[in-house]
């Protein structure tokens, strides 16, 4: 994840992805450990200079997780104030899987995991990922 550097007051702008995939048990959504944080997330990471949002979310979860994925379609933008104070704008897409490939721990991420989507929300670190959830069965 590269992202450009933001003067003050200038959104951080990001991009990311719920990306899921069903299984005989139901549902389930891949979420990444940053030991940077000691965090659970949704994978998601800035935008390059130049890049688009969309292109931006499918390299990020491709980056962190080794999963190739597909939009299906935009969930929401989330806006909060990063660990530096800086804005920041996210938008989430809700993704399918095309092609996983295996990828060893990185600085960004030590562990990309599958888990339930009933299961998610109580090792997910943060108010606004679990809401992305309950966006993915909104109409």
């Amino acid at each position: 994840m590269t992202g450009a550097t933001e003067p003050t007051g200038t959104p951080v702008l990001a991009a990311g992805g719920v990306v899921t995939r069903e299984r005989p048990g139901g549902t389930e959504v891949l979420i990444v450990h940053r030991p940077r944080y000691d965090d659970w997330s949704i994978p998601k990471g800035k935008l390059d200079i130049g890049e688009s949002d969309e292109d931006a979310a499918l390299r990020e979860v491709s980056e962190e997780t080794g999963v190739l994925g597909a939009l299906v379609r935009e969930l929401a933008t989330i806006r909060y104030d990063d660990h530096r104070g800086r804005p920041k704008r996210v938008r989430y897409w809700q993704m399918r899987v095309v092609e996983e490939h295996r990828i060893g721990p990185t600085e960004e991420v030590d562990e990309a995991r599958w888990v339930p989507i009933g299961e998610a929300p109580a090792l997910l670190s943060y108010e606004h990922d679990k809401e992305l959830l309950d966006l993915l069965v909104a109409p």
